[in-house]
């Protein structure tokens, strides 16, 4: 259970007794991330309707300080009909709080269940529900920059050096170059706004083919709106290794985010790029992780080279990739 921070009973109702949500019910750890500690929590009103929500206690890889900008952006989007969690205000106005010496935060529940086997329509639904959070947050007053541009990827790979990467495996030893490559033509003026730059199917709740829910937006910076999209057509398009890459699934996507929101021809020119871009990103992380990772931390691993073949497979296929089906 992803709960690193154990609250007791009487702790828990006394913090959600600072919140105008009712009284506490009860409140269960949540198995998935790695973290953050969850709850899903349940409340009574005085009039006896129960209610829902999701308790995050903030614990690793997330800086307290921007913390505002992640939960005001929810808010914004909220507030503009995006499907994405509004936060609860505690009675006094604020959206965090501080329990243990950590940062807490109560977030609307929406319902829906992540798609394991995602199909097209329901990927049409997912890059129609994307383009809807990027028109939304054009105007978004806050700003983050991005932390995992090529040129941080780069500097990730060379710090874990030709060593430990051949460890990992001996195909990434061309990694490097591959960064050198990407971030000497990333393209520096495609229309831009705040992007989730993480949307994998499982920070996607679905009722059917429909969308509930965009969550976990704590890589959220401003960023190009292609490039977001490219993120999520490599992190929706392919099974789990990167080996199999369905046309149909990566066909949606474009076809139900351009249905909201046309991309001009330099973005779409762009996206082969900014794909290898986006399979940089998590190949350089996930190599860290796979490295930096103590032996015996109760974390499972996850493996570069499913975007390494991701990858491999944008670079030889360019715009054939993102052809209409």
């Amino acid at each position: 259970m992803a709960v690193y921070t154990n609250l007791g009973a009487e702790t828990l109702a006394e913090l959600i007794a600072t919140y105008d949500v009712g009284e506490l019910v009860s409140a269960k750890g949540i198995a998935e991330g790695v973290s953050n500690s969850n709850w899903m929590v349940e409340t009574q009103r005085r009039d006896g309707r129960s209610a829902r929500f999701i308790l995050t206690l903030y614990e690793r890889r997330i800086e307290t300080d921007e913390l505002p900008f992640f939960l005001a952006l929810l808010d914004h989007l909220a507030a503009r009909g995006c499907a994405v969690p509004a936060t609860v205000h505690d009675r006094a106005g604020a959206s965090l709080r501080q329990v243990e010496g950590k940062a807490a935060a109560l977030i609307e529940f929406l319902p829906g269940v992540s798609p394991s086997s995602p199909a097209p329509e329901q990927a049409r639904a997912v890059g129609a529900a994307l383009a809807r959070v990027h028109l939304a947050a054009r105007d978004f007053p806050l700003t983050r920059r991005d932390r995992l541009d090529p040129a941080a990827n780069r500097a990730t790979l060379a710090k874990l050096g030709p060593a430990g990467l051949i460890a990992i495996d001996p195909a990434l030893a061309d990694a490097p170059g591959w960064a050198e490559e990407i971030a000497r033509r990333w393209p520096a003026d495609l229309p831009r706004s705040i992007v989730h730059s993480d949307l994998f199917p499982d920070n996607v709740l679905m009722l059917g083919e429909r969308v509930t829910g965009l969550i976990d937006f704590y890589f959220a910076c401003d960023g190009m709106m292609a490039y977001d999209l490219a993120v999520t057509h490599a992190a929706w398009a392919f099974d789990r290794s990167g080996a199999q890459y369905s046309p149909a699934i990566g066909s949606a996507l474009v076809e139900g985010y351009e249905s909201v929101r046309p991309l001009a021809d330099d973005e779409r020119a762009a996206l082969p790029l900014l794909a290898e871009g986006a399979c940089l990103r998590f190949t350089a992380s996930r190599a860290e992780d796979w490295i930096e990772t103590a032996s015996g931390a109760q974390v499972m691993r996850k493996d570069p080279m499913d975007f390494l073949r991701r990858w491999r497979f944008y670079r030889e296929q360019g715009a054939a990739a993102f052809a209409s089906g």
